[in-house]
């Protein structure tokens, strides 16, 4: 008998999780979308199940850039990514990374939660905006990873092998499936930009509509759509309201979250889950070394009494410490430079750096004096939107100045007049547009995205790891375990000799 397509394997890992959603039939209770409490209780299932995913989106989007592979105080993690060496016998990510066990849920929802009756209708309308959003959000972030990938808008209803064996659809297929789950999702919203429990842990009419100009820059310029998808990116990114740029200190850390920047985050909580970003922080085994004297900061500060509770698996790159080596710009601040002697090293130098720590998403000291990392991540922020609309503005040969001078202004604070942008070539917009890009978003999983999303040679003018002739590995191969089990199933182009 054939073996079936990584949906039903997928299906298979994923029944014994821990949200309690079965679909119907023979995997499925047919009495669970009777009531709304069952709505809203698969609608939360659904956000812990997405916070799974958080740390495979991150080392998609963030690994394969210009931003990792320097010094590490222990053995480094993820190399296979970080040095671009990726093949068919390596292939990262297999079985899609799982997110058709995520997409299962979401169709579920998609498919039922409209049948069922609500106290009010506005507040079913909002999940359901909400819900389409994410689908989008995830089928986006398969595209950009694989590129055509197979896509499926129905639950899992049945053991049928055959039914369930689908190919990979071309991109451009899954990116009309993305715009229309994109409409769906402003459809549901209507006029409502209010945050569901207003909170910034589940997604918003703002995260889609950010979303959507992120897609449609994608669209425009990978997919070759052009002007039409750049100015649909513009009048999207335009429309979102109600949020705002704060002082970059204000930014990180548990106290910080209901900041007025964030427009969607994954949520953290003690007793739930820890974030992943005690891998950019250390051991204090290497911190506190007593043979050695301990450590030192670039300040010539001791780091005896530094609190760490965690690993130090990625090292920020010589390039990435050094472009945000300016002691005027507060993003600066984003690593503690590591140092085996207390010389002081402003501005950056090699002379015994051994490593660095990532203080954006650092934690806070407990009680029990150790550090917790339940601060929650965003996936969107305020200065993502303004900088996308940078994008937008120089595709359309439009002045991008006031957005990337409001990032800049945020950054230097009372030194800004010196480091105003002005209106250049679309070239030299771009340029400026990256660097502003990977400044502000060190860490967040969207340097290697944007790269590519500039189009042209960016993606190989910036990373030593990979040149033109590896222009198939912009896209991820599948495994041959994958295409063994569903022959239906091609690999991904240029990975095939």
């Amino acid at each position: 008998m054939k073996k079936y397509i990584l949906i039903i394997t997928s299906f298979i890992l994923f029944i014994g999780c821990d949200i309690d959603l079965k679909p119907e039939s023979s995997l499925t209770y047919n009495g669970f979308w009777d009531t709304e409490e069952a709505v809203r209780s698969a609608h939360v299932g659904i956000y812990s199940t997405i916070r799974n995913y958080n740390y495979t989106l991150w080392r998609m989007g963030e690994l394969r850039s210009d931003i990792w592979g320097g010094p590490t105080l222990e053995s480094p993690s993820d190399l296979n990514l970080i040095d671009n060496n990726i093949n068919v016998s390596n292939a990262p990510f297999t079985d899609w990374a799982q997110f058709y066990k995520l997409m299962h849920y979401i169709n579920d929802f998609i498919k039922n939660a409209p049948k069922v009756t609500f106290k009010n209708e506005n507040e079913k309308n909002h999940l359901l905006g909400q819900v389409y959003g994410i689908r989008a959000y995830i089928y986006f972030s398969m595209l950009k990873a694989w590129g055509d990938i197979p896509i499926t808008t129905e639950p899992i209803n049945g053991v049928d092998i055959l039914a369930l064996q689908k190919p990979r659809s071309p991109k451009t297929e899954v990116m009309t499936q993305i715009k229309s789950d994109l409409e769906q999702s402003l459809d549901y919203f209507g006029n409502d930009n209010n945050l569901w429990l207003n909170t910034k842990i589940y997604w918003s009419k703002a995260a889609t509509l950010t979303l959507k100009g992120e897609a449609y820059l994608w669209s425009g310029v990978v997919l070759g759509s052009g002007e039409t998808d750049f100015l649909q990116a513009k009048i999207a990114l335009e429309s979102i309201s109600g949020f705002s740029l704060v002082p970059y200190t204000n930014l990180w850390g548990a106290d910080n979250e209901s900041n007025n920047e964030f427009i969607f985050t994954i949520d953290y909580q003690r007793g739930q889950a820890s974030n992943f970003y005690s891998n950019f922080t250390s051991r204090a085994v290497d911190i506190h070394n007593e043979t050695t004297g301990g450590l030192w900061d670039a300040n010539g500060t001791t780091l005896i009494d530094f609190v760490v509770n965690g690993g130090n698996r990625y090292g920020p790159s010589e390039k990435i410490l050094s472009l945000i080596d300016d002691t005027n710009d507060a993003r600066r601040g984003n690593f503690i430079r590591i140092y085996t002697n207390n010389a002081g090293h402003i501005p950056f130098d090699n002379n015994g750096y051994v490593g660095a720590i990532l203080t954006k998403f650092l934690g806070n000291v407990g009680s029990d004096g150790l550090r917790e990392n339940y601060n929650n991540i965003p996936i969107y922020r305020y200065a993502d939107v303004l900088l996308l609309l940078a994008e937008a503005k120089n595709h359309l040969n439009e002045d991008p100045s006031a957005e990337i001078n409001a990032v800049r202004q945020r950054a230097y604070g009372a030194n800004f007049p010196g480091y105003q942008f002005t209106n250049g070539s679309k070239t030299e917009n771009t340029n400026h547009i990256l660097n502003e890009r990977l400044k502000e978003f060190i860490g967040e999983g969207k340097r290697w995205w944007d790269l590519v999303r500039a189009g042209g040679n960016y993606v190989y003018d910036e990373i030593p790891t990979l040149n033109a002739s590896d222009s198939h590995k912009i896209y991820y191969p599948i495994s041959e375990s994958m295409i063994a089990k569903d022959p239906i199933l091609e690999q991904t182009e240029g990975y095939e000799n």
